[in-house]
């Protein structure tokens, strides 16, 4: 197959339309994330794939792998995996930091089986749960060195008898003789290092895998109610991969800086597998990631010294470099990825005032693989979250069921067709391996993305707000980003968020929460003052803006809005409850995506009482009796 099919012109929108005169099967696409990475070795098998750093303090002492090293090193784990009994529809779980021995692994577990990433921020039932849902009998897992609380976790889960093998991880570079492993009945425990070591190296033993198997199933919906599990085959991921590595922002020069957790979509396809596709280098941060706070003070030295052009990260990390001084040559930085969230007018223009590099916005969600939309550095497009990617399509559409399309211009629900939509959601297993199963979502080969949008006449994608984030205030839809818009048009606001608080009289009234720059003096109330007279809809004035130390956030952080849901409910609740004597508490807690308040009452006081006040709400509540 030639460059020139592999490889198109794609530094415009005007491009699209010759891309895909060409069709993708031409393209000679590699079949697999594993065929994706043995032509790298075989392309490039002396130059650095990945250079890992221990953390933040030691940026200039990282481990490196050459592309046939990383190669065999995925032989000797991918094998280890097949000794343990993982056959093509046998699930390998990983839950651990950032390592080096985590990226192998990923690779490995794609090969042997399905891969089967978990956050660490899940409380210990989900993950148990998750664990059964994907059928996943052997787990790696950071060891005592790397996360204690996280080996805790998992020694829980083995005394549970979800699993049959344990392989530990050790920090990247770590050194000497790691320390005893405990023994489990039941299971096999060990470290991955020491256990693959003597495995072949120059192939894999086992059925190698197609495009349509399975390559990975990644947990979604949140770090509470109940998650699920969005199965990717291969052609998914080396797709969405390829047509991001076909931008021309992409070549075998550009250096690419990865801190997002692997269990997020965006670290394993744009920072992992994309640059495989030309053989880019890529540096990977520390365990913490962008969460290192260290990192920050050292991220412009990072960049000079390892002449970084692209990197990726959510609009909470650029709202943070925005305002750190530029206090090295940066030059490198051309490619500055975001998306996961939406971007903040205010944290756009503040990162390109302090760098000289625009922001390139775009958008997707881990049942289309990763990435469905990218913007141009070179054609600006503001408000939009930039063109389909090639080979997808979009369009939108009326929110009733009946997936009528809405005119260019018109907001509706977002849908996505193309190669990497996902086959569905992991709901059982049986002889045949994995039970998959759109749960809605997907209607004649199109995905629901839930996402509130238009397309403009030229088809760019503008978001306007997600479907369950909208502020309903007595039938009137309030987007709750023109109020985080105007928050943070201040200059002490570093992050803002608003979210909809239960009303008796609206349904619901917008309040916001911010967290402020350092040495800031401005006040909560002059702050719900200053967004109240820049909202362009005087309905969406916040009710009240608190300050937080910091916003919560996923674990690969995004903004978690249910949280700050669930804070203003909780004291709404309590200052309506307030006047009645004998309430002792009043608690709110997530389930399954909605607000649920408890409120625990002396026995002295009758339920028609507390009826009487939370009846009004359109919330759900429980009420605990106590003497």
């Amino acid at each position: 197959m030639t460059g020139d099919l592999l490889w198109p012109d794609y530094a415009a929108p005007d491009d699209l339309a010759a891309i895909e005169a060409v069709p993708l099967a031409a393209r000679g696409l590699p079949e697999t994330t594993y065929a994706l990475l043995a032509r790298a070795a075989t392309n490039w098998p002396d130059r650095t794939a990945v250079s890992i750093l221990p953390d933040a303090a030691r940026w200039r002492d990282p481990l490196r792998r050459t592309f046939a090293e990383l190669l065999a090193d995925v032989h000797r784990v991918a094998n280890l995996f097949h000794d343990l009994g993982v056959r093509r529809g046998d699930a390998v779980a990983l839950l651990s930091p950032n390592c080096a021995e985590l990226l192998t692994a990923t690779l490995a577990g794609q090969l042997a089986g399905i891969a089967a990433p978990l956050g660490g921020g899940l409380s210990r039932s989900h993950l148990a749960e998750l664990l059964r849902r994907s059928g996943a009998r052997v787990l790696v897992t950071a060891g005592p060195e790397l996360w204690p609380d996280g080996w805790d976790t998992a020694q829980a889960l083995a005394r549970t008898g979800l699993l049959d093998a344990i392989l530990v991880l050790r920090p990247t570079g770590a050194k000497g003789t790691p320390r005893p492993l405990p023994t489990i009945e039941g299971v096999r425990v060990g470290y991955l290092g020491d256990l693959a070591a003597p495995k072949n190296p120059a192939a894999f033993a086992g059925e190698l895998p197609r495009a349509a198997d399975l390559a990975a199933m990644f947990h979604t919906g949140g770090t509470t109610g109940a998650p699920k599990l969005a199965a990717h085959t291969h052609a998914n991921e080396v797709c969405d991969a390829w047509m991001l590595a076909a931008g021309s922002g992409f070549d075998e020069e550009s250096v690419v800086f990865a801190a997002l957790p692997l269990f997020h979509v965006n670290a394993l396809v744009v920072t992992l597998l994309a640059p495989l596709f030309k053989g880019q280098p890529v540096v990977w941060a520390g365990p913490s990631g962008y969460r290192d706070e260290a990192l920050f003070g050292v991220f412009w030295k990072i960049v000079r010294h390892y002449r970084i052009a692209a990197m990726s990260a959510v609009p909470t990390v650029y709202a943070v470099l925005a305002q750190l001084p530029v206090d090295d040559d940066i030059s490198s930085l051309r490619l500055p990825m975001v998306g996961a969230s939406p971007l903040p007018a205010a944290v756009r223009d503040g990162f390109q005032t302090r760098t000289g590099t625009p922001l390139v916005e775009g958008y997707g969600l881990t049942e289309a693989t990763c990435a469905s939309t990218r913007s141009f550095p070179d054609a600006p497009r503001p408000g939009s979250v930039g063109q389909r990617l090639p080979y997808q399509r979009v369009r939108v559409v009326v929110p009733d069921g009946t997936w009528a399309e809405r005119p260019v211009g018109e907001t509706g629900v977002l849908a996505i067709s193309g190669p990497t939509v996902f086959p569905g959601y992991v709901v059982d297993r049986d002889e045949n391996g994995p039970v998959l199963d759109g749960l809605g979502k997907l209607v004649d080969g199109w995905l629901d993305t839930g996402d509130l949008a238009h397309l403009d006449e030229d088809g760019f994608v503008h978001l306007a707000g997600r479907a369950k984030d909208l502020i309903i205030r007595g039938g009137h839809n309030i987007d709750p980003a023109v109020i985080e818009d105007a928050l943070l048009t201040h200059p002490q606001v570093a992050a803002a968020s608003a979210v909809g608080r239960p009303d008796v009289h609206a349904g619901e009234v917008p309040v916001a929460y911010v967290t402020l720059a350092p040495g800031a003096t401005v006040t909560a109330d002059e702050l719900r003052v200053w967004a109240s007279e820049r909202v362009p809809d005087r309905t969406a004035a916040p009710r009240s803006v608190t300050v937080l130390d910091q916003l919560p956030v996923t674990a690969v952080g995004k903004l978690y809005k249910l949280a700050l849901r669930r804070d203003a409910a909780r004291e709404e609740l309590r200052a309506a409850l307030d006047r009645i004597a004998g309430v002792r508490d009043v608690a709110a807690m997530i389930e399954g995506g909605s607000i649920v308040a408890t409120v625990t009452v002396h026995s002295s006081v009758p339920e028609e009482a507390v009826r009487a006040v939370l009846g009004r709400y359109a919330i759900e509540w429980r009420l605990a009796v106590v003497s």
